[in-house]
């Protein structure tokens, strides 16, 4: 390999990946542009609708979907930069009805997009841990804080669940007025980020109940991966395994930080402390890349993405990856 290929990347500024933002860490063959400091939404929208760049932090749900219509625009390599546990997404009113998951039944609740990452697993926790059937939840579709959002692909829903779009309103004054009773959103509604004291999340507890969540099921949710447009990897099929390994070396680095004890690198008191923590509990690879590693997370989300008619067909784990990653790293 002699040619040098010109890539322009587009991520949020995570630590795992600054290595790799900063030049620290660099991909073999590869000269990288890197965009940073937009907003992950705005990411999302120029990357999936009009294309903008060559490799990007994507939505895992809109990425599957896409994948399940038979869309390949795109290839993803295993990089999962965000992670995030969910039952602290789901806010309600200290007024109002909801006390517990089972009070959403017949009840309206706000979601920002029923593809969103954050809400499929939301909805998967709602029917495998509490039973709930999704059918029976009164769905309402709206910007979180500014009217107006849409869906960005094409849903096949679930037989009885209906979704009510409302472009006119926003999720956080409809939480407020009443006119919802809760609301599933990845960024928390305005009303709650401004302590309104009508406001709260469902489970207060959110970190008692999402480790004892990962402890029955072994679920680490994923958000976001790491795509390709898929004509570049067609056309120098190297650049994926190459830049699977950038950011695994730059995901190597920023965890040595996090676990150094003599100098924290993070704004956060006992941060290594914490960090020591999440070892224990999620193992030494506290933050895995890679497919085996992952598997039963992955899996369980396509499932959930399937029985939600976020995707048209139930993918394998395998179809999400080029096979110039999967035959190099055996992931």
């Amino acid at each position: 390999m002699t040619e040098e290929v010109e890539l322009t990347l587009a991520i949020s500024q995570y630590d795992i990946v600054s290595d790799l933002i900063n030049g620290r860490v660099t991909a073999e063959g590869i000269k990288l542009t890197r965009l940073v400091g937009m907003p992950v939404e705005e990411i999302f929208y120029r990357f999936i609708v009009n294309r903008e760049w060559d490799v990007s932090e994507i939505s895992m749900g809109k990425y599957v979907s896409m994948i399940s219509q038979g869309d390949m625009t795109f290839a993803a390599i295993p990089v999962f930069p965000s992670r995030i546990f969910r039952h602290a997404s789901l806010f309600v009113r200290r007024d109002g009805p909801i006390k517990e998951p089972a009070d959403l039944v017949g009840r309206p609740v706000g979601i920002p997009e029923w593809a969103q990452t954050a809400s499929i697993y939301s909805r998967g926790f709602l029917r495998h841990q509490f039973g709930l059937d999704l059918a029976s939840i009164q769905w309402i579709q709206a910007g979180v804080n500014k009217a107006g959002r849409v869906e960005k692909v094409k849903l096949q829903l679930p037989k009885g669940v209906t979704v009510t779009r409302r472009p006119d309103a926003t999720l956080s004054a409809m939480l407020v007025s009443g006119e919802i009773d809760a609301v599933l959103s990845a960024r928390p509604p305005a009303c709650f980020s401004d302590r309104h004291p009508n406001i709260r999340r469902l489970f207060e507890n959110f970190m008692e109940v999402e480790a004892a969540y990962y402890q029955q099921t072994s679920i680490f949710p994923i958000m976001h991966v790491v795509a390709i447009r898929r004509e570049l990897v067609d056309r120098h099929p190297w650049i994926a395994g190459n830049l699977m390994k950038a950011f695994e070396e730059a995901r190597r680095r920023s965890i040595e930080r996090a676990l150094d004890d003599t100098h924290p690198q993070f704004p956060i008191p006992w941060c290594f402390e914490y960090a020591r923590r999440a070892k224990e509990m999620f193992g030494e690879d506290y933050w895995p890349y890679g497919i085996e590693s992952n598997r039963r997370t992955l899996e369980a989300f396509l499932g959930f993405a399937y029985e939600q008619g976020v995707c048209h067909r139930h993918l394998k784990v395998e179809e999400l990856f080029p096979k110039q990653v999967l035959s190099t790293f055996r992931i």
